[in-house]
């Protein structure tokens, strides 16, 4: 599955099914309880869902750097990671909220 999201401001932004859960995961919009095939993000919701985008970036980056420093440390092999860290898979998105933002229109998916 994939998920799309819609805006009439803004290009179409599209994510696999897991990439698409963890964002709207941060977003508050999906859990295991409630999954999220459809939903809407307003304009008025927008700016905690940059600040909890930018949250979760800098913790997965900070977290990457102190297990890199760790695994030094104690001469280990450096961990592995994804190629693609959430900062990059999120930039279209976040790209995509700001510009919605500015002209107050929301952004839509599965619908």
């Amino acid at each position: 599955m994939l998920y799309k999201f819609k805006s009439k401001v803004a290009g179409d932004v599209i994510m696999l099914q897991p990439n698409g859960q963890h964002v709207l995961g941060i977003l508050g919009k999906h859990s295991a309880a409630e999954p999220s095939t459809q939903g809407i993000l307003l304009p008025e919701q927008m700016p905690q869902a940059l600040a909890a985008l930018e949250a979760a970036i800098t913790h997965e980056e900070s977290s990457r750097r102190e297990a890199i420093a760790q695994a030094q440390a104690q001469n280990l092999p450096l961990p592995r990671f994804d190629a693609i860290g959430l900062r990059q898979r999120t930039l279209p998105f976040m790209d995509m909220i700001r510009q919605c933002q500015k002209a107050d229109a929301a952004i839509t998916w599965g619908v």
